[in-house]
């Protein structure tokens, strides 16, 4: 049997776009060029994936159960390819990087305009988006790395948590509660709150959290981005419990501290399992660990932020140790 890549790729295209005309247009191939190669395709497998309607195609049973292992082969051929550009060293390349919105915010910025000032030939790629998205696009060969809030259960996915961070309540200088240091959460009872949108960990972190404590909270603007949520907390619209990542992102914020209960969350990295761990990555990962570590960190680190691993730690093999090393050298 005889299978060339060429020919996988052309069944996918035919198989997302349900149709040859339209696969060949967006593959820039002329069709019947496009449909002999899916001919070959099916005679070397010795079966139909297609069947061909008056308008398109659709996938037959086997079609429909060779698809994904079209896509793995595909992913792991580009894997391969990048493999070998790119393990030789930093100075090529390319890094693809998702993130949550709050870690976009307040970290990101900081770890890609350091490992760009240090790695220029890398190019750089990013993602901001809520960890549904990012595990589909890990998933998808999309992304070598994403910032996201644990847990996260996926199959294919391997995660590490990096740091715990407490989450704090932020309001404008001209709130009651900007005199506080710290507070019980039973005290938000009745103060008006600006929260987050849907898909957002945090919205039901917060939730969850005065529901136990005994309270329905009360509402001043719901369905915000993070920035957006920041800005309208420093403008005087309510309080919020943000992460103390972001607590000194937005000017005029005054952080007033939960004592009782602690809120938390975790923050972690995750990659697709059985990828392999580039180099850019893997010093990318360093250069992550080394800003929660308070290293680079621009302005002053939170104070309730604790790393959940040590600087000895294998990161998913010991390239992470050398981008370490490489980091601190």
């Amino acid at each position: 049997m005889s299978i060339a890549l060429h020919q996988l790729d052309y069944f996918v295209a035919v198989a997302e776009h349900e149709s040859f005309t339209r696969a060949a247009a967006a593959l820039h191939i002329a069709q019947p060029s496009l449909s002999a190669q899916v001919k070959k395709l099916e005679h070397e497998l010795g079966t139909p994936l297609f069947e061909r309607l008056p308008r398109g195609v659709s996938l037959t049973q086997i079609g429909t159960a060779l698809l994904p292992l079209a896509r793995q082969a595909l992913s792991d051929v580009e894997q391969v390819q990048r493999a070998a550009g790119e393990l030789s060293g930093l100075h090529g390349g390319t890094l693809r990087v998702g993130a949550t919105p709050s870690l976009a915010t307040a970290l990101l910025p900081t770890a890609l305009s350091g490992f760009h000032g240090r790695y220029p030939g890398v190019a750089l790629g990013f993602t901001e988006a809520g960890s549904k998205e990012l595990v589909a696009r890990l998933e998808a060969d999309e992304l070598d790395l994403a910032l996201v809030i644990l847990p996260v259960h996926h199959r294919v996915l391997q995660t590490v948590p990096l740091a715990e961070e407490d989450l704090v309540v932020v309001v404008g200088a001209g709130h009651r509660l900007a005199r506080r240091r710290r507070l019980r959460l039973e005290e938000l009872d009745g103060v008006p709150l600006v929260m987050p949108g849907e898909g957002y960990n945090l919205r039901t972190t917060v939730l969850t959290a005065c529901r136990h404590a005994g309270f329905e909270p009360a509402l001043a603007c719901d369905g915000g981005e993070m920035d957006g949520v920041l800005a309208l907390v420093a403008g005087g619209l309510g309080a919020a419990i943000v992460p103390s990542i972001v607590a000194n992102h937005q000017y005029g914020l005054h952080v007033v501290r939960v004592s009782e209960p602690r809120l938390s969350r975790t923050i972690g990295i995750a990659r697709r399992a059985g990828a392999v761990f580039l180099a850019p990555a893997a010093t990318f990962a360093a250069e992550v660990f080394m800003l929660l570590s308070g290293a680079g960190w621009p302005g002053v680190r939170p104070t309730g932020l604790r790393l959940a691993i040590g600087a000895d730690t294998d990161l998913w093999g010991m390239q992470f140790r050398s981008g370490l090393e490489a980091t601190l050298s």
